[in-house]
């Protein structure tokens, strides 16, 4: 059996594992982070707390998913808000957290109207045993425009905010960027002036996921009428990937220190976010779907990972894919990949002369007799689009040709 060191310390604070639950409904009180903590996770952040004067009255129903053919969730659509429960109601399950599992992190999620309240909440959440503090700055569906998303998207505000929180508390304080906008490296600057110590990324992303043709109205349907809100789980990851690694390759950000939020449902998910700058993983979808146990997998798979890479310790991992995420113009354009086809793994389906004709440069042929594919090397660009499109993968990568005019050396090429 693999047993790996999964500790990691993040903002100086240090963490069992790197898995944690995301600021959401699967933190919404003290069982069911208890539940979460006694099945393994290292840290939870508390369901986002808000000033006792703003009520939360939630619509019913308030989910939506996003399928595509045999795949049946791939998006996850929560028109939910922040923690519904009484301000005191929600400090005292903080504060029976930290008394029962004090070996545990516990972070405190907040959410303000005001300076005045965030520095409020920043006080009450450390006075109840909370070990960080994450500043919700991102909510997509809150109904205040005082609140959530609309304040994430200007930096002004979240360097105000994120320095009323530092007046109200000395605890570590991450600030939870939102994905609704272009440029994210802005908005995490000016909270890291305001004296945010780490970054947390990414929240929901705004969407639309169905609409019900019939009624000519989004989903989920609350009387009549749908709106806009957050779209998470396995299909926001590659947004989630993209706002990290520009974070990190920035150079005035990277050194910053980020948790790493958005469709992390296996092992693999949650290396990809630790290669890219990640030091602790924040999860909702998934837990959703599959419960809290999935932080077995999750450390099991990452120990497996580890041994096979004779990596010993986890903070060893944290970045070292960002080296190999260059600008585009940088990108070797010399060669050429053609597609290899296995003719044993082949069923003769004709999904790559398909996707090649009516997508790409006609280049694959098709023996309809043998039902077999063949590529036309002089029409072929090596986009390899037929690699991605067959259901048996009996189409990888190939012989490799330099360009006319080049010079490349194709032993040294890593494809």
């Amino acid at each position: 059996m693999v047993n790996k060191d999964l500790s990691i310390e993040f903002l100086n604070v240090k963490f069992e594992n790197p898995f944690c639950l995301s600021s959401s409904p699967v933190g919404n009180c003290y069982e069911m982070c208890k539940k979460a903590y006694e099945v393994g996770f290292a840290g939870v952040v508390f369901k986002t707390i808000g000033p006792e004067s703003y009520y939360i009255d939630e619509v019913s129903p308030r989910f939506d998913k996003l399928d595509k053919e045999c795949t049946d969730f791939i998006g996850f659509k929560n028109m939910e808000q922040i923690a519904e429960h009484p301000l005191q109601e929600n400090l005292n399950d903080l504060k029976r957290l930290k008394a029962e599992f004090p070996n545990k992190v516990l972070i405190a999620s907040i959410m303000g109207n005001d300076e005045k309240t965030w520095e409020e909440l920043a006080k009450l959440v450390e006075e109840a045993g909370a070990d960080m503090i994450e500043m919700n700055l991102s909510c997509p569906q809150m109904t205040s425009h005082a609140m959530g998303s609309d304040v994430g998207t200007n930096p002004e505000l979240c360097k105000k905010y994120c320095q009323a929180v530092k007046r109200g508390s000395k605890l570590p304080m991450m600030a939870k960027m939102t994905p609704n906008i272009t440029n994210m490296n802005v908005v995490a600057k000016a909270c890291l002036d305001g004296g945010a110590d780490g970054i947390s990324a990414i929240n929901t992303i705004k969407s639309i996921c169905n609409l019900d043709i019939d009624k000519f109205v989004g989903l989920p349907i609350i009387d009549g009428k749908s709106s806009i809100s957050g779209y998470s789980g396995k299909a926001i990851k590659p947004v989630a990937l993209r706002f990290i690694q520009q974070m990190k390759s920035d150079p005035e950000l990277k050194d910053v220190e980020i948790s790493g939020i958005g469709g992390i449902e296996t092992w693999i998910d949650a290396v990809e976010f630790i290669l890219l700058g990640s030091s602790t993983l924040q999860m909702t979808t998934s837990v959703m779907q599959y419960g809290y146990r999935i932080v077995e997998d999750l450390k099991n798979g990452l120990m497996h990972y580890m041994e096979d890479k004779h990596v010993d310790k986890l903070k060893d991992l944290v970045g070292l894919a960002n080296k190999n995420i260059i600008p585009a113009e940088n990108l070797n354009r010399d060669y050429i990949v053609y597609p290899h086809i296995d003719e044993d793994k082949c069923i003769g389906c004709g999904r790559c002369y398909i996707s090649c004709f009516d997508g790409a440069h006609q280049a694959m042929q098709f023996d309809k007799k043998t039902r077999k594919p063949h590529c036309d090397e002089d029409k072929c660009v090596g986009c390899l689009l037929c690699s991605l499109v067959c259901p048996v993968l009996a189409i990888s990568k190939g012989k490799i040709k330099v360009k006319d005019n080049r010079k490349c050396e194709i032993k040294n090429l890593i494809i």
